[in-house]
């Protein structure tokens, strides 16, 4: 009997992978049947869906689109599908979406909105967009003046002269940041702004616009709503809550004893108020605490409680992207020989944002939705106030689910695209293994 052991010459084909491993079926497994509690919970998962799939689907089916009240709309979903039939009536929306977007902005100013939005496009582009050359960060800056001028109108010379206080505040601060230092010399710089715009804007505004008369038609605050109400007071909130917050994270880490304690104070003392007792300190309280000709307009007053309610939320997300940086950072910024802001600006608060862009934008999120809370104080906010105010018609009352499916989406629509913006920073930004 031989014992010569076979020896193949040939090497077999590789075998395909087990059918669980690969596909459709190994993605089910991982996702969907992972076990019993995961495989139980997505039956009882997938019998929601459906059973709400089949609750709904009927009355998204039977829609009307084109209709001028609540009666026609059930007219003719009980003349298409039957007596018992009931079907969304998303004519309301058709005939007033100028509405939920706009409130009860003057129709034959909308190309001032258009212009505005448009130019919001523009001057968020260069901020997004890092490839774009960086000279156009300041038609970005310059933005703000030029879109509350379009919203409100009045006298093109007001914006103007807040545009040359802000310049005066940088020539001092120029002027006095070797001799005084940079903390002493923004301080000195924003209170001889501020005395600018307090005494000064006001009578050479008036002897500009004798002398150049320009001006659009005035709108008053009480005519924003809607979408347009949302985004004035959301957009200026984000904008000026992040550097705001940034100066509280580091004051907060400070070693002066009067900053960090102020930080400190202003920090916890925000966070701990809900924000729509915020809202009711700056529609009712607010104004007693100024003269008695002083004219203080709401919208600005909730803008400024919005935004030092985010701005403290920031703050504590900031403060945590810094205490996860290594301690051997802030010594390599002492090596090199820089100063406190240069280290902060070059070395620490690049880092330190990278790593709190979820929280960032997640406050974010949460500022944008919560500027509905603006209803409880008189404003007409897209979700509460214009949808009562359009309820308000005998001919569309009783429509309910509509106009908060439409307010709903949306919103949906803004902060989604919030959120994905978010992740692609963040891929765009990870550098650990590359």
């Amino acid at each position: 009997m031989s014992n010569t052991s076979f020896v193949r010459n040939e090497m077999l084909p590789p075998a395909p992978p087990p059918v669980s491993q690969t596909g459709l079926v190994k993605w089910l497994r991982e996702n969907l049947f992972a076990g019993p509690l995961n495989s139980a919970l997505t039956v009882l998962g997938l019998g929601a869906a459906i059973w709400l799939i089949q609750a709904a689907a009927p009355w998204l089916l039977h829609s009307v689109w084109v209709a001028d009240s609540q009666n026609e709309c059930r007219a003719i979903v009980q003349e298409r599908w039957g007596p018992d039939a009931t079907g969304a009536c998303w004519a309301i929306i058709r005939a007033r979406w100028h509405q939920f977007l706009f409130g009860f902005y003057p129709m034959e100013e909308y190309w001032r909105l258009f212009v505005t939005f448009a130019g919001l496009l523009l001057a968020i582009l260069p901020v997004l967009a890092t490839s774009l050359p960086r000279k156009l960060l300041w038609g970005s800056v310059l933005y703000p003046l030029v879109a509350f001028w379009l919203l409100w109108g009045g006298s093109v010379w007001g914006p103007i002269l807040t545009l040359a206080g802000f310049g005066l505040w940088a020539a001092v601060f120029l002027a006095l940041q070797v001799r005084l230092g940079v903390v002493v010399a923004a301080g000195v710089g924003l209170i001889v702004a501020a005395v600018f715009w307090i005494y000064g804007v006001d009578p050479i505004e008036t002897g500009l616009q004798s002398v150049l008369p320009f001006a659009l038609p005035e709108v008053d605050s009480d005519q924003f709503g809607g979408f347009l109400l949302a985004l004035v007071i959301g957009a200026t909130a984000i904008v000026i809550s992040l550097p705001l917050g940034i100066l509280l994270a580091l004051g907060r880490q400070s070693d002066m004893l009067i900053v960090k304690s102020l930080s400190v104070g202003f920090i916890e003392f925000i966070r701990g108020v809900p924000l729509i007792t915020l809202l009711f300190t700056a529609s009712l309280l607010l104004q007693y605490f100024l003269p008695s000709d002083t004219k203080f307009d709401l919208i600005l007053r909730v803008v400024i409680l919005v935004t030092f309610f985010s701005a403290a939320y920031i703050a504590e997300v900031i403060r945590g992207g810094l205490a996860a940086l290594p301690r051997g950072q802030y010594e390599a910024a002492d090596a090199l020989g820089l100063d406190y802001w240069q280290a902060q600006r070059l070395i620490i608060m690049p880092q330190a944002l990278k790593i709190s862009i979820p929280g960032i934008v997640s406050t974010f999120i949460g500022l944008f939705k919560d500027t509905t809370l603006v209803a409880f104080v008189g404003l007409m906010d897209p979700l509460k106030g214009i949808s009562t105010a359009v309820r308000a018609d005998i001919n569309w009352k009783g429509i309910y689910w509509e106009p908060y499916i439409f307010v709903a989406v949306i919103f949906f629509i803004f902060n989604f695209s919030m959120s994905r913006y978010s992740m692609y920073l963040e891929r765009k930004l990870k550098r650990d293994h590359r």
